[in-house]
């Protein structure tokens, strides 16, 4: 049940058997069904949340209700609003299943206090801070400097057969396009 979690911290620290054991110990496991909100904007983000199976996604409502994707967590990714997390604040995004999701989680308060119980695990969740902030400042980029085409091309290369698993509402919401314009994209590149 804990492979692909304990392959993903060893990218960046290296658990000893206690630490792994106490890491194991603290882990919370749930499955979500598809269209489920794990959190919404407003609330306090309580936990972060580890893919095991499955896909999130990370998404902001505009004032007429349209939804805005921002990210997608599908497998061996983290999901979370980083700063109501981290400030214990209210979230800006929300985080809903797009699949049947098995996800692993640790709570604000538990992942604090292994911060004191196993330092390394500070150094883990700062490097994974740090690549998400580099991932979200290309996107913001991209979004300002690539057409629809690139962005599209860009998607397919971060999210390798993601797009045989969700919706082309979906996708088009991340590229910022209608879904519309999303299938002519398509037929060009057929």
């Amino acid at each position: 049940m804990y492979r692909l979690i304990l392959k993903n911290f060893s990218m960046h620290i290296v658990l000893d058997a206690a630490e792994t054991e106490l890491v194991v110990s603290r882990l919370q496991y749930k499955t979500v069904k598809k269209n489920t909100v794990l959190l919404d904007a407003g609330a306090i983000a309580k936990n972060i949340y580890f893919v095991k199976k499955g896909c999130l996604r990370i998404f902001n409502s505009d004032q007429e209700g349209l939804e805005h994707n921002i990210l997608f967590c599908p497998e061996n990714w983290w999901a979370v609003d980083i700063a109501s997390f981290s400030g214990q604040t209210p979230a800006f995004y929300s985080i809903a299943a797009l699949e049947d999701t098995e996800v692993l989680y640790f709570s604000y308060p538990t992942l604090e206090q292994l911060y004191i119980e196993i330092p390394k695990l500070e150094r883990f969740f700062r490097i994974l801070t740090q690549n998400g902030f580099y991932l979200y400042q290309l996107r913001v980029t991209s979004n300002l400097s690539k057409s629809a085409e690139e962005r599209y091309a860009l998607f397919q290369k971060q999210y390798p057969q993601l797009e045989l698993r969700i919706a082309q509402k979906q996708i088009a919401s991340y590229l910022g396009i209608t879904p519309v314009f999303l299938s002519m994209i398509r037929k060009r590149k057929t």
